[in-house]
């Protein structure tokens, strides 16, 4: 059987690029962050993106993106927060491997993002408002698209991976 994706879902400041690279070695697979890619193919950060085609416009390239990596073998990929508000995302995301909604409290992720100025949703009044109608708004659809749930909140981005690296090998996708 040919090595299934990991992919990582969940909110911003969840920890999805920091616990897919450890997880990615873990695994001896490869690490993909699907923002990363974007900004390396279009030779523009994101919130920059977000200024010149809209959100759709950046959703529209995610959509993309994630078609592509969807394709590859034995990669851990670490996904944008919004990735999940197309079903079609969600669909090919179950599809083509194990999907790892990754949770933490409201606390958690407005500290973990508080002095990130590259996220564009964030960048409001109230961030810690944001972060709770995107979690609201969000929340069924990372459970809707998830194989399993791990909460990340104060634990060492490490036992994260391990424990998700422990639940990917018990499924057979290694």
């Amino acid at each position: 059987m040919s090595k299934s994706n990991v992919f990582l879902v969940g909110p911003m400041g969840a920890g999805k690029s920091t616990i897919g690279r450890l997880l990615a070695a873990e695994l001896d697979f490869v690490f993909r962050d699907s923002d990363r890619v974007i900004e390396e193919r279009t030779g523009a950060d994101i919130p920059w993106i977000f200024d010149m085609e809209g959100e759709e416009g950046f959703r529209e390239r995610e959509s993309a993106v994630l078609s592509e990596l969807a394709e590859e073998r034995a990669s851990v990929i670490a996904t944008g927060g919004g990735i999940v508000l197309r079903e079609l995302n969600r669909q090919l995301m179950k599809s083509s491997g194990y999907v790892c909604y990754l949770t933490a409290s409201i606390d958690q992720l407005v500290e973990r993002t508080a002095r990130d100025k590259k996220r564009p949703l964030l960048q409001v009044e109230n961030p810690r408002q944001k972060i709770i109608d995107l979690v609201t708004l969000r929340d069924p659809l990372y459970r809707d698209a998830a194989d399993v749930i791990v909460n990340t909140d104060r634990r060492p981005p490490k036992s994260v991976a391990q424990e998700i690296a422990a639940l990917v090998k018990n499924r057979g996708l290694t």
